[in-house]
């Protein structure tokens, strides 16, 4: 049996690397307030910054799971060569302007790149899970959640120069493509039988496992659309009662802190949800940040250190979910097609986060901000309800060593 210090080495690489490689899928949105100021971009270009990442994400998960990548390819060298390629398509929006249409494309060529980052990541932590998958998740679920937010701690450092931004994750990507090759799968990896398509049937016939995966639905109508917008929203509100350039800086500030603070809910809820259950964590999570996309636009206009702790609040509990749908997925599909199912997964939840992203706009018009989060509230509320239905399935014993 390997060392625990061998266990817990690889993790902190991998997680390391994760942080590092998931700086470029947020690098271009942490800058459209800058952006839209130098450039004047419509909503939907400024929704297009975020969502064509979303797109190439699908396209690559989908491409994945069609065709069992993550559970065929070797997970190291799968995660490297997407982290080069994604680093290279990042680094070229610093020689074109931001209103060439070829900016969509180099945002969605790294999109499909980090579906070779963020799933096969989970699936090289879980060879190393012993009664512990829902923290070691977890974990990389923090990692990917400090790495989105990494770019709008990099915004506020760089001031109004937005390449700052776009070039320093771009770095972080080559440095977790190299720094990957220092991470030891764990002692659960084993190769998979030769692949068929069907197998990627078994997230809808496994009612468990459909369960689960309605869950996370429901979980991500929220979080990218949260993600997405909550920097303009706090900097509109913001604007309100102080001079634009401070409420620009600490927009940005705020808008780090709601995100990073994500990641210490994932560690916490991993932790617990080993020890008290996957569905109770889960059903307490999205109960919380529902009720925050119910309340935070009330806030606009308010004292903007109320309206940041909410937000906090929000990004604590929004994301502290995430890693155990994954985690339950992992626990409930055969172990022979985990990766796949995971890789299937996140595919359907980032098509669904199109939707609410390009919604967003209009929401604000015809809401106005005050209202214009609540329709995000409609996901984590019926995702309470299919984690509610699999607490009750049968196979919920198989969950956290029997915890549901």
């Amino acid at each position: 049996m390997a060392p625990i210090s061998d266990k817990w080495l690889s993790l902190g690489i991998l997680a390391l690397c994760q942080v590092a490689a998931m700086a470029l899928w947020f690098s271009a949105s942490a800058v459209l307030p800058s952006l839209t100021i130098e450039y004047s971009l419509t909503p939907f270009q400024q929704a297009l910054f975020t969502s064509t990442v979303q797109v190439g994400f699908v396209v690559g998960s989908l491409s994945s799971a069609l065709f069992g990548l993550a559970d065929r390819l070797p997970p190291k060298l799968f995660f490297l060569g997407s982290a080069v390629t994604a680093a290279i398509a990042n680094a070229l929006l610093l020689i074109v302007e931001p209103t060439d249409p070829i900016v969509p494309l180099l945002r969605f060529i790294t999109g499909i790149c980090m579906a070779g980052i963020y799933p096969v990541g989970m699936r090289m932590a879980a060879t190393w899970a012993k009664g512990d998958m829902g923290l070691l998740v977890g974990i990389l679920v923090g990692a990917l959640t400090l790495g989105s937010a990494s770019p709008h701690l990099f915004n506020a450092i760089g001031g109004i120069d937005w390449r700052f931004t776009i070039a320093t994750a771009s770095v972080c990507a080559i440095i977790a493509a190299i720094g990957v090759l220092f991470f030891k799968m764990g002692p659960a990896y084993t190769k998979a039988p030769k692949f068929h398509p069907l197998h990627i049937l078994s997230a809808w016939r496994i009612k468990s496992v459909r369960l689960a995966n309605l869950g996370y639905l429901g979980h991500m109508w929220e979080l990218y659309a949260m993600w997405a917008w909550i920097g303009i929203f706090l900097t509109a509100s913001f604007s309100l009662s102080m001079k634009s350039s401070e409420a620009n800086d600490l927009a940005k500030l705020a808008t780090f802190a709601t995100m990073a603070a994500g990641a210490i809910g994932c560690i916490a809820v991993g932790y617990f949800a080993d020890k008290l259950g996957r569905t109770t964590l889960t059903i307490i999570s999205m109960l919380i940040s529902g009720s925050c996309a119910l309340l935070v636009g009330l806030l606009f206009g308010a004292s903007p250190l109320w309206l940041t702790l909410v937000c906090i609040l929000w990004g604590i509990s929004i994301i502290a979910d995430s890693a155990q749908f994954s985690a339950s997925v992992a626990e409930l599909a055969p172990p022979e097609i985990v990766g796949t199912m995971l890789t299937l997964q996140t595919s359907l939840g980032f098509t669904l986060t199109l939707i609410t992203i390009h919604l967003m706009p209009y929401a604000v018009d015809l809401l106005s901000w005050h209202y214009a989060f609540m329709p995000l509230a409609i996901g984590p509320f019926l995702g309470v309800w299919a984690m509610a239905k699999l607490r009750h399935h049968p196979d919920a014993r198989k969950l956290a060593n029997g915890k549901k």
